[in-house]
């Protein structure tokens, strides 16, 4: 069978035992161009964006800006989410709101900056047609209903222009908040309330930019001012209540820097929150996602009193904890980090839960909020590419997110809304974490996994690729825990400094404490096509280059695994160099004691669609493991392999004539493992370590979060079941 980590997650174990028992579990993951009618060019970008469910929980609708429509979802099998297709719109939709089986979209219409227009249409989802329709005089960017059902309020952002002014506000004309009162369920647009926000704010106070707006349980509305960093709240009728500057922290232990590492070394004075997303948790009790714009940004979230007194701030125990297993954006150090942005609050199973969205690391942080000084971080869910708008269905144990990401032009991960249940089971992610360990005392982050081998003492080492460049390193994962916990890393050095110009893809042990590992290579990027030899302290002991016989026929696609049998290293090519026959790819030996080389050729599928490559070899018993795939993810996914060669044909011939071809045999299809956490198909599978048992666990590369989901898978496979 297949065992897959993170069973019983150690961040499921909240206080109070309420979800000790009970874990949200990705079942379903819907890709927005199934909602596109035949004979739609299904290449077209689409998205979801922000998200909203009917009031029976069956039917989930999301707004997709590039198609200037709102998609819908059958959700009555919540793992099988089945498309209703897409609605029409005359403009830019940029926020849903249901009401029974009815939904208000907040519609933009603008023609520039400085001439904002929107409107507020309320559409009948059984027939798709229009109910009402309220202009709310500027660009709308949230909508929110009441929960009584008495008014819907409309964000009126009139956003800035972002190459104007330095991108600064102020810039007119200023936003306000719209109030539309509903008589029946209908819109009532002569009762509409236009709320004058202007001269409240300390900062630009003459263009207010309203962003994200909320109903608490008693009617009173709170409205994030992001660019203004300020937050208002006032009553149905329009009249302010109350409102404040959102403040500024000091973050200690941040990652400041986009430069291929991950430090958290860092200190920023005074960030401002500029908060996104806001929700009421209670009737005095609201939590903000303090994603920043201008100036800050402070990488978390914030619970206030609605007077404004602050009753808990996260700091970066949010972004900490989502570096821990693996979601860290390094390419986004220098800018807002894991970015919280939106959010959403429910009740499941008497427990006032909290969905905190992370936009840069893709995540959704689950919170306890029984008590808001003290929110509990319980899990961490997997979602697609940039979650950005949640709804909550507590009466179905369900939640939907809106993934608003689609990378269709490049063959990649399309836009998705992501399905989880709240379930009595364990939960089936994270797969893997370096929750305490500690680097100068400071948390240890990790990402793009590649090459992986296991020891005598049961433990698994990985190495990172090029991703992290500044920071080539080798994790010691021990696998006895449920949750694989990642409990030492040996930073890879050269001459006492952290080694550059490295894309390790493969490591092998070589038997006297350290390790082999191979370097995939670029000659145009001056990145050595290579294999080091690592001491047990990180520092590289000896450099062998390739050869030149090899290095004449180069492609980009190097080395992408490497293995020891006695004196003999066997590294895998990924792909054809230049001397190969279609569809073969190089084993290329190193015999260390003579230094010889030598090669045989692979034999690998055609590809359906893209390419074909190897992307691992382990050698065990009698057998040679390697790991072969596409490039492609989702339903396109066709080539996710393990095979094994005879160790016996391993009887490498010099390079430069013909070589012999070895035979495989299949010993496992993984694209149902790499199902099995409700996601779509990870393209990437390039880790793979067998322990002295047979048991193969593997591992999937997350491109550093860059354009990916950041999701590591990391299971073992059990010997019957190969």
């Amino acid at each position: 069978m297949t065992r897959l980590l993170g069973l019983t997650s150690v961040l499921a174990l909240c206080a109070g035992g309420a979800m000790a028992d009970m874990n949200f579990n990705r079942v379903a993951s819907f890709a927005t161009p199934a909602n596109m009618a035949a004979g739609e060019d299904l290449s077209r970008e689409s998205s979801a964006e922000i998200i909203t469910a009917t009031d029976d929980g069956m039917t989930l609708v999301y707004s997709d800006s590039p198609l200037g429509v709102i998609g819908v979802i059958d959700i009555s099998d919540p793992a099988n989410p089945a498309p209703k297709g897409n609605i029409a719109l005359d403009g830019e939709p940029t926020a849903v709101s249901a009401l029974g089986n009815t939904v208000f979209v907040g519609i933009n219409t603008s023609e520039s900056f400085t001439n904002p227009s929107g409107h507020l249409l309320h559409i009948d989802l059984a027939t798709g047609q229009a109910v009402a329709d309220c202009d709310i005089g500027g660009q709308p960017d949230s909508t929110a209903v009441a929960p009584d059902g008495s008014f819907v309020t409309v964000a009126v952002e009139n956003e800035r222009d972002e190459d104007a002014g330095d991108g600064r506000v102020g810039q007119m004309p200023p936003g306000h908040v719209a109030i539309v009162p509903l008589v029946e369920g209908r819109m009532n647009c002569e009762g509409l309330i236009k709320v004058d926000l202007t001269g409240l704010a300390e900062i630009a106070p003459d263009d207010p930019e309203p962003e994200f707006v909320d109903v608490s349980p008693t009617g009173e509305i709170a409205v994030t001012l992001q660019e203004n960093n300020h937050i208002v709240v006032m009553n149905a009728a329009g009249e302010v209540l109350s409102h404040f500057n959102a403040g500024a922290v000091t973050l200690d232990g941040v990652d400041t820097r986009e430069d291929g590492r991950i430090a958290f070394t860092e200190t920023l004075q005074d960030v401002v929150r500029e908060p996104d997303a806001l929700q009421w948790i209670d009737g005095d009790h609201f939590v903000v996602a303090n994603e920043g714009d201008m100036d800050g940004g402070s990488r978390g979230f914030t619970v206030f009193r609605k007077d404004g007194t602050v009753v808990y701030d996260s700091g970066l125990s949010f972004e900490h904890a989502v570096a821990e297993i693996g979601h860290y954006p390094e390419g986004r150090s220098d800018a807002k980090g894991v970015e919280p942005e939106g959010m959403e609050v429910a009740t499941f199973g008497g427990v006032p839960m909290m969905f905190l969205l992370s936009e840069r690391g893709s995540v959704v942080g689950v919170y306890d909020m029984t008590d808001p000084a003290n929110p509990v971080l319980a899990q961490i869910l997997p979602s697609g590419i940039s979650p950005e708008g949640a709804v909550a269905i507590p009466s179905r144990n369900l939640v939907a997110v809106a993934n608003e990401v689609d990378l269709g032009e490049d063959g990649l991960a399309r836009a998705h809304v992501t399905v989880y249940e709240y379930q009595n089971a364990p939960a089936s992610y994270p797969h893997l974490t370096s929750a305490g360990l500690k680097e100068d005392g400071r948390p240890v982050g990790w990402v793009a996994n590649s090459g992986m081998v296991a020891d005598e003492d049961g433990f698994v080492w990985f190495v990172n690729d090029s991703y992290l460049g500044q920071q080539p390193s080798i994790f010691k994962v021990d696998v006895s825990q449920t949750l694989a916990r990642i409990v030492d890393v040996i930073r890879i050095t050269r001459d006492g400094m952290p080694a550059q110009k490295l894309d390790l893809e493969g490591i092998t042990l070589d038997g006297d404490g350290g390790f082999w590992v191979a370097s995939e290579g670029r000659t145009d990027q001056l990145t050595p096509h290579a294999i080091f030899r690592i001491g047990a302290d990180g520092a590289i002991e000896e450099e062998i280059a390739f050869p030149t016989a090899l290095l004449a026929v180069e492609t980009r696609f190097g080395a992408e695994g490497i293995t020891r049998v006695g004196d003999t290293l066997w590294i895998a090519i990924q792909r054809e160099w230049g001397d190969d026959p279609a569809n073969h790819a190089k084993l290329v030996s190193y015999n260390i004691e003579s230094a010889e080389w030598g090669a045989v050729h692979y034999p690998k599928a055609e590809p359906a669609t893209g390419w074909v490559g190897l992307s691992e070899i382990v050698a065990h018993g009698d057998w040679v493991y390697v790991v072969e795939r596409d490039n492609q993810v989702g339903d396109a996914a066709v080539t996710k392999m393990i095979y094994r060669i005879p160790a016996a044909e391993m009887v490498a011939a010099p390079l430069g004539g013909t070589l012999p071809v070895v035979t495989k045999e299949a010993v496992r299809d993984l694209i149902p493992d790499l199902r099995s956490t409700g996601g779509y198909v990870l393209d990437k599978v390039e880790g793979l370590a067998i322990m002295e048992d047979g048991t193969i666990w593997v591992s999937t590369d997350n491109d550093g979060v860059d354009d990916h989901s950041g999701e590591t898978l990391f299971f073992a496979i059990t010997p019957e079941n190969m």
